[in-house]
């Protein structure tokens, strides 16, 4: 297994918890160069090539079109494209190159799963940059696994409501309580292991293919 991300201290420490299975690589999913180098290095760490890439790098930011601090920052809208959607096509097309070298098993070369949000659906306020970006990679899913089909490749993407990431932990404890009661059932923040299952559940299920899959207590977001 190779981890990703452009922070070095956190991904060495998770694969280093992880064990020998793991290993990480400073990757900037906004170069496809970039990107390409870590799945070929990936690929090359089992005999059976890659056969399952996932793709969770992103950000979220902050701002109205219009408000009193001024209009929102283009830049800063641009940004949040170039991170969760176009790093999420970058690393979809270089794992897929990579599977389409596969032998099938079962007809199958490999599954890609991309990290769409609830945001994709019920963009709140302020959200423009962040519901952009994520409902880009839910269009990405159909079309994607229709281009890749003829390959025995697989593409989904799971779109998750508030989780208890580092994002979140951030906030003050009431703000915590505050959307953990917002969720209907279960009534608490998403587990990131909770995320890993349903990652593992794609991957078992060989005919679950181009579907964005809704991993959120049943939340619907509010304007604000």
């Amino acid at each position: 297994m190779l981890l990703a991300d452009v922070n070095e201290d956190v991904g060495k420490a998770t694969a280093e918890r992880l064990g020998a299975a793991a290993t990480f690589r400073r990757t900037d999913v906004t170069d496809p160069d970039d990107v390409q180098s870590a799945v070929n290095e990936a690929a090359a760490l089992h005999e059976d090539g890659l056969r399952m890439s996932v793709a969770c790098a992103g950000i979220g930011v902050v701002g109205r079109i219009l408000s009193k601090r001024g209009p929102h920052d283009p830049g800063l809208f641009r940004r949040t494209i170039e991170v969760n959607l176009l790093g999420t096509f970058h690393l979809l097309l270089a794992a897929a190159r990579a599977m389409a070298e596969n032998e099938p098993i079962d007809g199958e070369r490999g599954v890609h799963v991309s990290t769409a949000s609830v945001a994709a659906f019920d963009g709140q306020i302020g959200q423009v940059a962040y519901s952009a970006s994520k409902g880009g990679v839910v269009g990405l899913t159909l079309p994607a696994a229709r281009d890749l089909a003829q390959h025995g490749i697989r593409v989904l993407a799971i779109a998750p409501g508030i989780f208890d990431t580092p994002m979140v932990e951030g906030l003050p404890d009431e703000a915590r309580e505050s959307l953990a009661k917002a969720m209907p059932f279960p009534q608490r923040l998403g587990r990131p292991d909770e995320y890993a299952q349903l990652v593992v559940d794609i991957a078992q299920n060989a005919y679950l293919n181009a579907e964005t899959i809704r991993l959120d207590a049943a939340v619907r977001l509010a304007p604000r």
